[in-house]
């Protein structure tokens, strides 16, 4: 591959570290995987002494499997970044419309599928994912404006009630019409997940509108009274319904981290809400499931990110290098080839899923097209015979018939007198 240098984004150990074009791993990348395998091995130790650490977390399925050495060098690999390629990737993101990328199969052309003008992806995820941060981090690589105000509302205290509470429409990039990203109200994996199942179920169903308030049954009175006080237009909101193409499910990596080091309930209902949501039926679209993302890498070594990506591949059953995408809130290379991968297989995704059209309504279409052609041949015709057989009856000009004087026999009345 031609362009610039090889990139690997910054990580919270020991800053950049950058690798040479023609290495395939460097001194970091050693430290890494002998990192790993000093892990490894303690905790082959600890688990002879102290046989109940071997199994820290449940959720009905093993999670204490460590990520191979060579998932970790794969995974490094992976990171690696070349400017030139990059930038191409980026361009047919940018270069996207609606069903472009559909798969001619089946006989089926692209005229046959019922595509949309914008394609729609849902952002779904518990409490505290980072859904806002990533629709800002995705509109600023392809914005290329580093410098531009985030568009999305973001969250600091996870313990306050604050959040998206109505669906927000995202168009990406600012000005286009072909992509948008909707951002939604977040799964509570503290409450009655019945409740997320019922509001993931009417967005895959109905659709999504721009504006809408969200409201949950378990919603209390001071929340509905504040949340009505927001709705400052009193229920107004996008006249457009949008279907929902594919779904980007967003997880935080730290918290699943916590999770897989047992750090307590909290974090077990947080792995339990994305286990069970991101099964959902309503999700997926027949066999492809959601794309994931985890989030807040950035406060993770490399170690721990591969850890809890090879984890959530393990419990969620995906690929973690081809379904599972690791976006951290940084500025770097590696982050926006994150983004641009995670785009395109979403976009992918969403084309090859686009509904066919109907064909009994289109065979009804066309047999009424056909009658109604019929009817209306019919009624020329009919119309024209009737003009050519009735008879027009046009008024003749009166004429005076002179008067005839009576004839009078004078000798067959004579008796009379």
């Amino acid at each position: 591959m031609g362009g610039g240098d090889s990139i690997v984004p910054h990580g919270t150990d020991e800053g950049s570290l950058w690798f040479s074009a023609h290495s395939s791993l460097d001194v970091g990348d050693n430290m890494i995987l002998q990192d790993q395998n000093k892990k490894i091995e303690r905790e082959s130790t600890s688990s002879e002494i102290d046989e109940e650490n071997t199994h820290p977390f449940r959720v009905d399925f093993e999670v204490t499997e460590q990520i191979k050495p060579d998932d970790l060098q794969c995974c490094c690999d992976e990171l690696k970044i070349h400017k030139k390629d990059l930038k191409r990737e980026k361009q047919k993101i940018l270069r996207y419309k609606p069903g472009a990328w559909i798969e001619k199969v089946g006989g089926l052309e692209t005229s046959d599928h019922d595509v949309p003008n914008t394609t729609c992806l849902l952002m779904v995820g518990p409490s505290g994912s980072g859904k806002s941060s990533l629709i800002n981090r995705i509109s600023k690589v392809l914005d290329d404006d580093k410098f531009a105000p985030p568009r999305a509302q973001e969250s600091y205290n996870l313990h306050t009630e604050n959040g998206t509470y109505f669906l927000q429409e995202y168009m990406m990039p600012r000005y286009s019409n072909s992509i948008c990203l909707y951002d939604t109200r977040s799964l509570s994996y503290k409450l009655d997940k019945d409740e997320d199942i019922r509001m993931l179920k009417g967005w895959m169903k109905k659709g999504v509108r721009h504006g809408e308030l969200v409201v949950r049954k378990t919603d209390n009175a001071r929340l509905r009274k504040s949340l009505e006080s927001k709705d400052h237009n009193k229920g107004y909101f996008s006249s457009e319904t949008r279907k929902v193409n594919f779904v980007i499910y967003v997880v935080n990596g730290l918290l699943v981290l916590k999770a897989m080091k047992n750090a307590g309930a909290l974090e077990k209902q947080y792995v339990e809400t994305i286990v069970s949501t991101f099964n959902c039926p309503f999700l997926s679209f027949k066999d492809d499931k959601p794309v994931l993302v985890f989030t807040h890498g950035d406060l993770l070594s490399y170690t721990e990110r591969a850890h809890v990506r090879g984890h959530l591949g393990r419990i969620l059953g995906i690929p973690p290098t081809k379904q599972i995408f690791d976006i951290p809130d940084c500025d770097c290379p590696a982050t926006a080839s994150a983004i641009i991968g995670m785009l395109r297989y979403s976009l992918a995704h969403a084309d090859r899923n686009f509904l066919q059209k109907c064909k009994v309504v289109d065979k009804v279409h066309k047999v009424s097209l056909s009658a109604y052609m019929i009817l209306l041949i019919l009624g020329i015709g009919v119309t024209i015979g009737l003009t050519q057989n009735t008879e027009v009856h046009v008024p003749l000009p009166k004429t005076r018939v002179p008067k005839s004087k009576p004839m009078i026999e004078w000798h067959k009345i004579r008796h009379i007198w």
